[in-house]
């Protein structure tokens, strides 16, 4: 047994937690650039607490994927405005963008320089400027992960930008950010986050600290995502935590989403990823509603695989206890869990890949794609052509 734990160099939890904010920031530099999501607005909290501070804030707003071209231009607006810092504050594409960005401040050449598989893959040696990662949805765990995804729309491809270095000086994460956050969105994000428990849990990299991680925020998601889902949808009449219990249940995706980023960070992903990864950068999508759509059939497929070619495979009873964490049942087996995840995706309303332009036509490429992923390597049993084939039929 030989693992390694790597994460942010501070994470600070708790409801109300982002009044800390400015605190931290001025104890960072004293002219931050904040990344926001689309909606710089939403922002507006967090950045009359740096005002208080009398810090020289720049912001830079991101639209949609961050893509190539916005990395570029956020690192040159950093260094045009002598930024010493940076804020990510809004959902993984804002931080995921304020992540690549504190990295290209300090290290010389572009972007592409660094990417891995349509880049040049070099390795970043500069340290960073200091940054600081406020999630404002609960699913992607990017505040606590060691790579950055952007789009390179020439490649029709979604990649990483991946080192050490990326991983955010400071992770501040409040429940309270997420309680205004609409149903769709609190569903895909919340899906994206199981995801990223379920991977990791069944992945070849597993460990003894990724597995707590990843059986905990699993309990977590199977009883609070649905209600949390709700309390998106009662917001508007009932007042800023919406329904009933519903800010335990954003306080319980808020801590799954955590976990699933320390899991993928520290184990690794698997085929619901290597697949999404690709498919990001050839259609337009929430990343979360994408590994939705595929997380049935790559369970599905991945239990075949395993019973015809690994039978001896850990991964089997792996599955078997998954089931049991999402059903409740003790006695359930590894098939229940597609079951159970058809069930949920029902229940959330999520659509298949057709809704978002996915066709037949695309699965040739798509399939090509997904084979070479970086997330495929951890995948617990090596995946044919035609059963990555039948994955992306089956999520159509």
């Amino acid at each position: 047994m030989r693992f390694e734990l790597s994460t942010a160099g501070r994470i600070v939890f708790g409801a109300g937690a982002v009044q800390e904010a400015g605190e931290i920031v001025e104890g960072m530099g004293k002219r931050p650039l904040v990344v926001t999501g689309s909606n710089a607005e939403r922002a507006q909290p967090l950045l009359s607490l740096l005002d208080g501070r009398r810090l020289g804030t720049t912001t830079y707003a991101v639209t949609g994927e961050p893509d190539v071209d916005t990395v570029r231009q956020g690192a040159a607006r950093a260094r045009d405005e002598k930024c010493d810092c940076v804020v990510g504050f809004g959902g993984g594409a804002a931080l995921d963008a304020a992540k690549a960005i504190a990295v290209l401040v300090t290290n010389p050449g572009d972007v592409l320089d660094y990417l891995e598989i349509v880049g040049r893959g070099k390795t970043l040696t500069e340290v960073p400027v200091p940054m600081m990662a406020v999630p404002t949805t609960a699913g992607t765990g990017t505040e606590v992960t060691r790579n950055s995804v952007i789009t390179s729309p020439e490649h029709r491809v979604k990649v990483s930008l991946r080192s050490p270095l990326i991983l955010p000086k400071v992770a501040l994460i409040d429940p309270e950010l997420t309680y205004t956050l609409p149903s769709a969105l609190t569903a895909t994000t919340g899906l994206d986050a199981l995801t990223q428990l379920i991977e990791p849990f069944v992945c070849t990299r597993a460990n003894p600290f990724t597995d707590g991680l990843c059986r905990e925020g699993i309990t977590r998601v199977v009883r609070s995502l649905r209600r949390a889902v709700e309390s998106g949808r009662t917001v508007a009449t009932r007042g800023v935590a919406g329904a009933p219990g519903a800010a335990a249940a954003r306080e319980d995706m808020a801590v799954a989403s955590l976990f699933g980023g320390l899991a993928l960070a520290n184990a690794g992903l698997g085929a619901v990823h290597g697949i999404a990864g690709p498919l990001g950068g050839m259609v337009q999508a929430p990343h979360g509603a994408l590994c939705a759509a595929l997380l049935p059939g790559v369970a599905a497929a991945n239990l075949y695989a395993l019973r015809r070619r690994v039978p001896r495979s850990e991964a089997l009873g792996r599955y078997a206890e998954l089931a049991q964490l999402l059903t409740g049942s003790p006695g359930a087996a590894g098939d229940e869990v597609a079951k159970w995840l058809r069930g949920l995706l029902a229940d959330l309303r999520i659509p298949g890949l057709g809704a978002y332009g996915v066709g037949s036509e695309h699965i040739p490429e798509l399939v090509e794609k997904a084979a070479a992923a970086s997330s495929m390597k951890a995948n617990p049993v090596e995946l044919t052509r035609d059963e990555l084939t039948s994955i992306v039929e089956s999520a159509l």
